[in-house]
């Protein structure tokens, strides 16, 4: 006879052994690890890589709120969710889904507004939904919480008088408190270690990751080659190690930038060893992309350069500063640029180098 199994317990992992049983070969019935789960929680954030990490505050909230929650995340990106503190992590395609119809959950929580991931929330069975849901052939919100994230998200006008970070409202959406909940984001202890190398070969500078790139979808916030090469010239003459960072579509350019200005430049990488790499770093610069939560993640001083986007959107936990054009930007969330010279122009490389000065001295006072 099947020994009566804990179904519903933390550890359990559906087919393979569990942590106890693995370590002390402890079984169901004389296990003194045995935990109730508190709260089974879907959260479907999809998104790019840089979305989802801004997202797992949230997972830390319910830990927070429910030990021994468990914790499903249903994404385009499971590379970049963390291991240590989600429990299942599935990737949006046809097996997964299956399992989590197929499921049940306490709490079931969709932030993202593509027709896809509203009908999973509409379908998928919880006992509480919150975000965004489909009904009647449109997109709908599962709460009034969520309003506002939908209306800022359909008018400009109502996006650009926002004065809510993106915490703030994803908080607010699952009816909860925002109270300075982390980043989440697994860096890898050996790769890490690895690029510590950077300290020798730096001779102990300070080091000064600048992020030349910002994807392709808006490229009206790329900072001017001309302005990267005389930011690296300041930073050589005040005795820092400038390294330019980015992936494969930025190697062809900062390879030209290595050139022009002597700035070190160690090549590109896989995300893994990318995030161990700017663990590295003393302060990162850095236009609006997916390095900035990274950056923000790792707890790394941050010189964000924002034009086509509300500053309000961005919350940085006190240990970066966002500059923007003098002279105002014209393309709010545009992919093309109305003017003969971009407004990234009149972000200055003085302002930046200032503010990498400023950055640096203020984490020297902390520590």
């Amino acid at each position: 006879m099947i020994e009566p199994l804990k179904f519903n317990c933390f550890h359990f992992k559906g087919h393979i052994p569990c942590t106890p049983n693995k370590l002390h070969s402890k079984t169901c019935t004389n296990c003194d690890e045995y935990r109730p789960i508190s709260k089974r929680i879907l959260i479907v954030k999809l998104g790019a890589i840089g979305d989802v990490i801004r997202t797992s505050p949230l997972v830390v909230k319910f830990h927070q709120l429910y030990p021994y929650c468990h914790i499903t995340w249903v994404t385009h990106s499971p590379e970049i969710v963390s291991q240590k503190y989600v429990n299942t992590i599935y990737r949006f395609d046809f097996p997964s889904i299956y399992a989590v119809l197929h499921a049940k959950f306490d709490i079931a929580i969709n932030l993202d507004k593509e027709p896809e991931a509203c009908a999973l929330l509409k379908d998928v069975d919880a006992t509480e939904k919150y975000g965004f849901t489909w009904n009647d052939n449109h997109i709908d919100i599962a709460t009034p919480s969520a309003e506002h994230k939908l209306i800022t998200g359909l008018f400009d006008q109502n996006s650009k008088e926002n004065t809510r970070h993106y915490l703030n409202e994803i908080f607010e959406i699952c009816h909860l408190q925002f109270n300075n909940e982390p980043y989440l984001l697994d860096n890898d202890s050996l790769l890490a270690s690895k690029w510590m190398s950077l300290k020798k070969t730096s001779n102990a500078k300070p080091i000064i990751g600048l992020n030349t790139g910002c994807g392709k979808r808006w490229t009206t916030r790329l900072w001017p080659n001309e302005y990267w090469v005389e930011l690296v010239n300041k930073l050589l003459a005040y005795d820092y190690f400038p390294v330019l960072l980015g992936g494969e579509a930025e190697d062809e350019n900062n390879l030209i930038l290595a050139k022009l200005s002597g700035a070190y430049y160690p090549g590109y990488f896989s995300l893994k060893e990318f995030i161990a790499l700017t663990s590295n770093c003393d302060l990162v610069v850095t236009q609006v992309s997916m390095m900035m939560h990274i950056v923000t993640a790792l707890k790394v001083p941050l010189v964000l350069m924002n034009n086509i986007f509300n500053r309000n959107e961005f919350y940085l936990y006190n240990i970066g500063v966002i500059l923007e054009p003098s002279t105002g930007c014209d393309c709010y969330y545009g992919n093309t640029c109305k003017r003969e010279n971009s407004c990234m122009h009149d972000i200055s490389v003085e302002k930046v180098s200032e503010s990498i000065v400023n950055l640096l001295n203020s984490k020297k006072s902390i520590n």
